[in-house]
């Protein structure tokens, strides 16, 4: 058996390349990126992977958390959390930082310890959660750092719930672009509160912080905010249009003024100059794969779901694409088994590499059958 490799000109499927002139666009911003919901693609990098300080935008994970436990039943948005003296003392309203003005003692339902952290980015919200869930932050922080590695989060970890500046906290804008399509995607019943543009509380009236819902209302939905001195002003922004989503992280901004600007910019440049192509579809042959010494030649390599990809527009171009298999693939051979691979050549991008599967069995041949083949074989050396 050999590995054979041939190569495909997708003509029935063209699709844009990455030139220069679609990483035009310029930020003030120190870190960013822009990734398309459907496809994960990372359509513009910068220091992407760079493990910055993320300030409260690793809020996002501390409500990860939670919004697991709501839907897997071990919590409810009724259940009622008892405020410590300890989540008072470092997150509440006398620390100067972001706080829902929580008390000691205080018992507050579930449904607004959410929104103190997602609308008022509560310190005090955070660790009253942190303590409640899981009997201190530390222990939280430990169970929030091992659901990141199975996230795959592998630029990021965290020293406490809040977001506080810490030399061991820190997250990538992958990973929070990441984290926030698992939100997305995970939690529809919950991501709606990142769309509330104010909470009050105990008498107090908060705005959400973050620009863009009151910038591109109908467009944009969440998701959240960050500033620390150490990580400058940042925000997780999501937009959606039509059928398309876009997930933006910035950090590193100087003023609230530029992290609006820039958060903006940057969406509307995403909208605008990039698209999303269906490049193969489901079931649909892409090669033939030989079969020895079963009941027909060949059986169609077919991929298992639609190929989707974020192209920039105006660019598509045919372009070359190829496919691994063993040649001969040995029969019998079972519908949906692995029998090769697309690898998807896109210039500037990393490649995209794609599982091709049987599109039906393909028995093996009877006695007399294989005894024919091999006598060709023999005396032709020719396997189909």
């Amino acid at each position: 058996m050999k590995s054979y490799k041939s190569f495909l000109l997708l003509t029935a499927f063209s699709y844009a390349v990455f030139s220069s002139s679609a990483q035009a666009i310029e930020t003030k911003a120190k870190n960013a990126v822009l990734m398309d919901f459907e496809t994960g693609t990372f359509f513009f990098q910068k220091n992407a992977d760079e493990r910055m300080p993320p300030a409260s935008m690793s809020k996002l994970m501390t409500a990860y958390m939670i919004f697991e436990r709501l839907k897997n039943g071990s919590l409810a948005l009724d259940d009622e959390f008892v405020v410590s003296e300890n989540a008072w003392r470092k997150g509440g309203a006398k620390t100067g930082s972001s706080t829902m003005f929580l008390k000691i003692g205080d018992k507050v339902k579930l449904k607004d310890i959410l929104r103190g952290i997602i609308v008022q980015s509560g310190n005090d919200a955070c660790i009253t959660a942190a303590e409640n869930i899981a009997g201190s932050e530390k222990e939280f922080v430990d169970q929030a750092n091992q659901k990141a590695a199975e996230l795959e989060l592998s630029n990021s970890h965290l020293a406490n719930a809040t977001g506080w500046p810490h030399p061991e906290h820190y997250m990538s804008p992958k990973d929070l672009a990441t984290l926030s399509g698992h939100i997305i995607r995970d939690f529809p019943e919950y991501y709606g509160i990142y769309s509330e543009r104010e909470f009050t509380y105990n008498g107090i009236k908060q705005e959400n912080r973050n620009p863009l819902l009151f910038l591109m209302p109908g467009v944009a939905d969440g998701i959240k905010t960050g500033h620390t001195s150490a990580s400058g002003y940042g925000l997780v922004g999501s937009a959606k249009k039509g059928n398309r989503r876009i997930i933006m992280v910035i950090n590193g901004l100087k003023t609230m003024k530029e992290r609006s600007e820039e958060a903006q910019k940057l969406i509307l440049w995403g909208f605008r100059s990039f698209d999303n192509y269906k490049v193969l579809k489901k079931d649909v042959r892409v090669v033939n794969v030989p079969v020895w010494l079963g009941q027909t030649r060949s059986v169609a390599a077919v991929p298992a779901e639609d190929i989707v990809l974020t192209v920039p527009k105006g660019k598509q171009k045919e372009i070359v694409a190829s496919v691994t298999y063993e040649k001969p693939l040995s029969a019998p051979v079972k519908k949906g088994q692995k029998i090769g691979s697309l690898v998807l050549h896109v210039p500037e991008q990393e490649e995209r590499a794609v599982d091709l599967f049987a599109a039906n069995d393909v028995k093996r041949l009877g006695y007399f059958g294989r005894l024919k083949e091999l006598v060709k074989y023999v005396l032709f050396q020719n396997v189909n």
